[in-house]
């Protein structure tokens, strides 16, 4: 099989296209033909060397779609369409930037879709993400005001379609005026250009503050994103699109306004089920839900797709098909 494999940290011109032999079955585990992967930020830091306990080379990739190839346990039958999700994949067992894999049974999820290949692949991650974020992090509720913090990005992008069928106001922020109507069209019911501080323009439409706050810029805008907080407001940092991961400083009793709460989201294959995802697949597929897809690579352009992802010209998910 090929596979794009990570030789060593560093920059993106490490990951090199080999052929390497497709990994033996062994029992609790599913070998898939993988037929597509979304890329990830997170995959990004895994390159870069920023990822505890990942050993080079590996081939990397959290999440993949395709075909059932063999699985000694009979769960399931060769064939089937199956995602498989984090757990581990990519980091501490070789993931999904191959043409085949090896990922266990707990990480598995079936599903049945007419959906292409290119759009099935930037689902599985993406969704639990949002799914996780929303509805288990911030519990949101309809009537409910939600400001998106880094508005454009994939996970921006889905968390305000899924936010307004649930009956919430979404504001969204962008740092690039262009993409302001992308936003709107998106279903945005207010967009912020966002110029490293906005609790003042926040305010401006509600004073008092929203009712809860998806932070996917990341350590870099926390402090200003608490800001923007209603009374008993909660803020969920679940991105870290500013590509810095600790804060220089940070106060508890001064940076969290009072009765604010502040939490994280870092979830896992366990946050999804098989029914939500079949859901969300369906939902897809009846143009109920519109996936916000950038662009689409092959496999033999893993490299450049990461470069393209560190230089952050991406306006949605990337997706890799094999």
């Amino acid at each position: 099989m090929k596979a794009a494999i990570s030789t060593k940290a560093g920059n993106p011109d490490v990951i090199e296209i080999k052929e390497m032999t497709i990994p033996k079955v062994k029992l609790g585990w599913v070998l898939i033909r993988v037929k597509a992967f979304g890329l990830n930020r997170s995959e990004l830091f895994t390159r870069r060397g920023d990822s505890p306990g990942v050993e080079f080379p590996r081939i990397q990739g959290i999440e993949c779609v395709g075909f059932v190839e063999e699985d000694p346990s009979d769960t399931y039958k060769k064939g089937q369409q199956v995602a498989a999700i984090m757990g581990g994949m990519g980091r501490f067992f070789d993931g999904g930037y191959a043409e085949f894999t090896l990922a266990p049974l707990d990480i598995i999820f079936p599903f049945k879709s007419n959906l292409a290949w290119g759009v099935l692949g930037a689902i599985p991650e993406m969704f639990q993400t949002v799914s996780g974020s929303l509805n288990q992090a911030l519990e949101i509720e309809k009537g409910e005001t939600l400001l998106i913090r880094g508005g454009t990005s994939s996970i921006g992008m889905l968390s305000c379609q899924l936010a307004k069928s649930k009956g919430l106001t979404v504001i969204s922020t962008t740092r690039n005026p262009d993409k302001k109507q992308a936003l709107r069209d998106n279903g945005a019911d207010h967009v912020v250009i966002d110029k490293g501080s906005i609790q003042e323009l926040v305010k401006q439409i509600y004073p008092k503050g929203v009712n809860k706050v998806l932070e996917l810029i990341g350590t870099r805008t926390l402090k200003d994103s608490l800001k923007c907080l209603a009374p008993r407001g909660m803020v969920c940092m679940t991105g870290i699109l500013g590509n810095e991961w600790t804060m220089k400083e940070f106060t508890p009793m001064g940076d969290i306004p009072s009765l604010g709460r502040l939490t994280v989201y870092m979830g896992e294959s366990k946050n999804l089920s098989k029914e939500l995802l079949q859901d969300f697949i369906d939902e897809v597929e009846s143009g109920n839900i519109n996936l916000n897809i950038d662009k689409t690579f092959q496999l033999n352009e893993v490299a450049e797709a990461h470069q393209y992802m560190e230089d952050n010209r991406a306006k949605g998910k990337l997706v890799v098909i094999t």
